[in-house]
């Protein structure tokens, strides 16, 4: 299973805008008239005026750029945390296009939390027991011993996809491996969107660039699974051939980031709407 994303999510744009303004006084003088007098006024001398201490800081400033620093790893912790039906995990889709990239520190978390999610190795294992009872690689056997195999060898393309793609080429290349969401637009101006996002990822830097973490990360682990896979499930032409179906999971998986949210937006408004019709 080389599903890079699986499902998509949908967060709220969120951004803070700080500023904090000094408010400076400055001393009213009055000036005072004194009796008229036939006396010689006495010759006054005025004191030099001081000039005004420098201000400190605002600590309001140092406060709303603490809030904008919380308030932004709050909505990562969101977006990484994100189930669709609140069960399936969806950790690498923004909707924030003006998201700061993540640190390496958060890419490794984010590739450890979704390779080794308890839903995942719920999703590994019900696939080995599919191939099992296909009786696909037959010479892992049947049995315990041949679940054990196909489970273990699924779970090393799980883990290694994630690893590849989600943490080391980003890391190495400094490319973001999140799914940028578009959310507007033509169907078809979405559907190419979400396609050429598996080809085209966003810099560290927020530029856009060819997706190297994707096309390498796919090459990398197609090439290591001939250390685990039986013989003749091994060989240059199947490991470009598993590289081609990783890449074809992660367009699709795209197409599901890009378009779930609308369509679960419809199928909750259909279900508010026949609710409210039996409540008439």
């Amino acid at each position: 299973m080389f599903l890079k994303r699986t499902i998509p999510s949908v967060v709220v744009c969120f951004s803070i805008l700080c500023a904090g303004a000094a408010a400076q006084t400055t001393p009213d003088w009055q000036t005072q008239q004194s009796p008229p007098s036939t006396a010689q006024p006495a010759p006054t001398t005025q004191e030099p005026v001081p000039s005004p201490k420098p201000q400190a800081p605002s600590q309001t400033s140092k406060q709303n750029t603490s809030e904008k620093t919380e308030d932004e790893e709050r909505l990562e912790r969101e977006e990484q945390s994100h189930r669709m039906l609140g069960v399936i995990p969806d950790f690498g889709t923004t909707s924030r296009h003006d998201a700061s990239p993540l640190t390496s520190s958060q890419k490794f978390h984010l590739f450890a939390k979704s390779a080794f999610d308890p839903v995942e190795l719920s999703v590994v294992g019900l696939q080995a027991g599919l191939s099992q009872a296909e009786d696909e690689f037959p010479e892992y056997g049947q049995g315990a011993t041949g679940y054990g195999k196909r489970y273990g060898a699924t779970l090393a393309d799980e883990v290694s996809s994630s690893f590849w793609t989600n943490y080391f080429y980003p890391v190495l290349l400094k490319q973001d491996p999140r799914y940028f969401r578009l959310g507007e637009g033509t169907i078809k101006h979405r559907i190419l969107y979400a396609l050429w996002q598996e080809v085209n990822c966003r810099t560290d830097k927020g530029g856009r660039t060819f997706a190297w973490e994707n096309v390498l990360g796919a090459v990398t682990t197609g090439a290591l699974s001939n250390i685990y896979y039986p013989p003749a499930e091994r060989g240059l032409g199947l490991t470009m051939s598993r590289t081609a179906i990783s890449i074809g999971y992660g367009s699709l998986g795209g197409l599901m980031d890009e378009f779930y949210p609308n369509i679960a937006q419809r199928l909750l408004h259909r279900h508010d709407k026949q609710a409210e019709q039996k409540n008439r």
